[in-house]
């Protein structure tokens, strides 16, 4: 069984690539080895702060044999592709889901054009190689939120194709068709082919 490090100690992000990989890919986050660093991000594009976070993390892991990041966010045409790589602390600091959208939702009155899209990128550090794999799902923000399930941005975003939230799909059909589960994709047929 391939084992792997997930540069987070994000539950949620966790718990949904531990549902995409299935049992033939054991996932240990930061938590699970016990690396409480706080890890920079300050690059400007998804592929720079996944790049950054999974060397950081390789950097400090002795016997590492795979680490992957992620740096995931969401993109509103409305506002120039903002929130984008400052989704998680669109609001400031420190990090709440429910004020970054009570500020998404701000910035959006009044603004017909909702179109917008989640943006996933995985960086792979393989044997001192990086790869990198990205996924995106387009949909729309609406007014309200809406749903349980999910987090961050999930309960205003509707999927192309659906009527439901994220935060109002099943976790099997938000994982089946989102960002993250398309980077996911990408990877695991990486290194399937190994």
């Amino acid at each position: 069984m391939k084992e792997i490090v997930f540069a987070t100690h994000n539950a949620h992000k966790a718990s949904e690539i531990r549902n995409i990989l299935g049992d033939s890919v054991k996932v240990k986050t930061l938590t699970d080895i016990n690396l409480f660093e706080e890890i920079p991000e300050n690059g400007n594009t998804f592929e720079e702060n996944s790049f950054l976070k999974a060397d950081f993390v390789r950097a400090r892991v002795s016997d590492f044999t795979m680490c992957i990041a992620d740096d995931s966010g969401l993109m509103v045409e409305a506002l120039d592709g903002a929130p984008g790589v400052f989704s998680a602390r669109y609001a400031g600091e420190p990090a709440d889901d429910k004020r970054n959208v009570a500020k998404l939702l701000d910035n959006l009155k009044g603004v017909e054009n909702r179109r917008a899209k989640f943006v996933t990128v995985i960086t792979a550090l393989i044997n001192d190689k990086s790869y990198s794999f990205r996924g995106e799902i387009e949909g729309v923000i609406i007014d309200e939120c809406r749903g349980t399930n999910g987090f961050g941005y999930d309960p205003v975003f509707v999927p192309d194709g659906y009527d439901l939230t994220f935060a109002q799909l099943p976790s099997e059909v938000k994982n089946s068709i989102s960002h993250r589960a398309r980077a996911i994709r990408k990877f695991v047929d990486f290194i399937n082919n190994l």
